[in-house]
């Protein structure tokens, strides 16, 4: 392990791009973010623009990209709004909600946001220069593709960034798709020679194999582009990635993972008869990592569902966050789900739950004005609850107790659910910020929550598993590992597998050519 140096002035920033979409910037981001943390180096992690609808909330009740609270994690930091200072939220109507330093200003579509870059330049610029002055270290991430030459004017996240900051970059490319090489020297060779010079290496990623018969690959990139090639990283294998972001990844079938998880050594145990959990897989999916926690628990096999097939043997069913309430419910309908749910939670056998616009969708109305402009329409009627959607937007961490037990989390939403009194006797299911929260009907199988990390709590999820296997005669016995123990573990294997095929010294290296905070050129 690297010795902090006890040099004054110590420091410097990194922009970690890539040759495209999904080359794994994230993850060597988190990686690097956790190898300095671990020396005893202040460091936090920064990306300058997010396109997600995967969000966290900061303790001040900003929202940024849920790969920078990862990666303040790997760091050991509390995430804050500097971190990510624009999030784009997109919405299926093609237009995106923008995120500026945490709160919520506008709604725009691709053509008329490009205008707008122009008024956001300084500000990433500064939310930059104020993390390094505070962190001897900053770790940037970029975003799509280093070569994007029809955005280079609106770029305000990759490398006309490190030129204007006056900070170096590397360029991560995925191997493991094919075209590598071409994927390397294509990005080189497209950047104008002001965004070419703040590339200090390339790093090739996800390679599976011997990485000897990449030397002479290697050695021909380094002479056409004379950018040295830092290291080649082997595939990460088996074990499911927490906290993803990339729709990609959320596509990817659960159950495999989980199988893989436990060949991996991640899950230490599965029954014969694991709890069956379904998670809807809206199309405009939100807070995705609500369910990391049950994705590595041995005795659950977890799986996305779009078809009423898919729901048959489940014994939890979950309807999670979305984007985009009122149409996901739609979507819920034209599928035939809707109707499975419901007939499902009349046979009272089976555990639903919802969480946040999934809660919504399972009461008996809506009222939307604000995010779809539908005004009134019917929900699943499985809960005494109406939701009227307003503003501004409930933006904060919570935290809470379920029957005693300890809860946290947080909330981001536009609807505010409220009980409707009945006959039913419907009843709060949580306590939430000192308040009651949620609801669950009167046979205590059908319940909904506007909290999300609900499931992060190991004793309120072990309680709810072993619950949702004894209604259905399954066998749950909760991983040994805390949650908390099962993150930190993924950013120290994240942190060795950097050090051990790239090294932190040529990253710290390139990383103390970093311009001065504030000295850059500018835009």
């Amino acid at each position: 392990m690297t010795v902090p140096s006890t040099k004054p002035g110590d420091g410097g920033a990194i922009l970690v791009a890539g040759a495209t979409s999904g080359a794994g910037k994230s993850t060597v981001a988190a990686a690097l973010c956790r190898a300095l943390a671990r020396t005893g180096r202040s460091v936090a992690p920064f990306k300058a623009q997010n396109m997600s609808n995967h969000a966290a909330v900061t303790a001040d009740g900003g929202e940024i990209g849920r790969a920078q609270a990862m990666q303040a994690a790997a760091a050991g930091v509390e995430p804050e709004r500097r971190m990510n200072p624009v999030l784009l939220k997109p919405n299926p109507d093609g237009r995106s909600h923008v995120v500026v330093l945490g709160d919520e200003r506008q709604t725009t579509d691709a053509a008329s946001y490009g205008a707008t870059t122009d008024g956001l330049k300084p500000l990433v610029l500064d939310a930059m220069n104020s993390l390094r002055r505070d962190h001897d270290w900053v770790v940037a991430e970029g975003a799509g593709g280093a070569a994007e030459i029809n955005l280079f004017d609106r770029d305000l996240v990759n490398l006309p960034l490190a030129h204007a900051a006056s900070i170096p970059a590397i360029v991560v490319v995925d191997i493991d798709r094919g075209g590598a090489f071409a994927a390397a020297h294509g990005t080189i060779d497209l950047l104008p020679p002001d965004l070419r010079a703040t590339v200090a290496g390339v790093v090739f990623n996800q390679f599976r194999g011997d990485s000897t018969l990449l030397v002479d690959g290697i050695r021909q990139i380094e002479k056409r582009t004379g950018v040295p090639v830092l290291g080649v990283l082997p595939h990460l294998g088996l074990e499911p990635m927490l906290g993803v972001e990339d729709s990609l990844d959320l596509d990817a079938d659960l159950e495999v993972m989980q199988d893989n998880a436990s060949e991996a050594g991640t899950s230490l145990s599965c029954s014969d008869k694991p709890v069956r959990v379904a998670v809807i897989r809206f199309p405009t999916l939100a807070n995705p990592s609500d369910f990391d926690p049950l994705v590595v628990e041995p005795d659950v096999t977890l799986r996305w569902v779009r078809r009423p097939d898919e729901l048959v043997d489940a014994d939890l069913i979950v309807l999670p966050g979305s984007r985009a309430t009122v149409r996901d419910l739609a979507w819920l309908r034209r599928s035939g789900l809707a109707d499975a749910v419901i007939s499902i939670a009349r046979r009272g056998t089976t555990r639903i739950v919802g969480l946040c616009a999934g809660y919504q969708m399972l009461g008996r109305t809506i009222d939307d004005p604000v995010e779809s402009g539908d005004g009134h329409v019917d929900g699943l009627g499985l809960l005494d609850v109406h939701t009227k959607f307003a503003c501004p937007k409930i933006v904060r961490l919570s935290t809470g107790s379920a029957d005693g037990v300890a809860i946290g989390g947080y909330q981001i939403r536009f609807g505010r659910p409220e009980p409707i009194a009945t006959d039913r006797q419907t009843t709060p299911w949580l306590v939430v910020d000192g308040d009651a929260e949620g609801s669950t009907d009167p046979s205590g199988r059908v319940s909904g929550s506007s909290l999300h990390g609900l499931f992060d709590g190991d004793a309120f999820r072990s309680t709810l598993l072993a619950e949702a296997a004894g209604q259905r005669n399954r066998r749950f016995q909760p991983s040994p590992r805390p949650f908390t123990a099962m993150i930190e573990r993924q950013h120290d294997r994240l942190a060795d597998w950097l050090e051990a095929n790239v090294g932190l010294d040529p990253l710290l290296d390139i990383a103390r050519t970093a311009g001065a905070p504030g000295q850059g050129p500018g835009w």
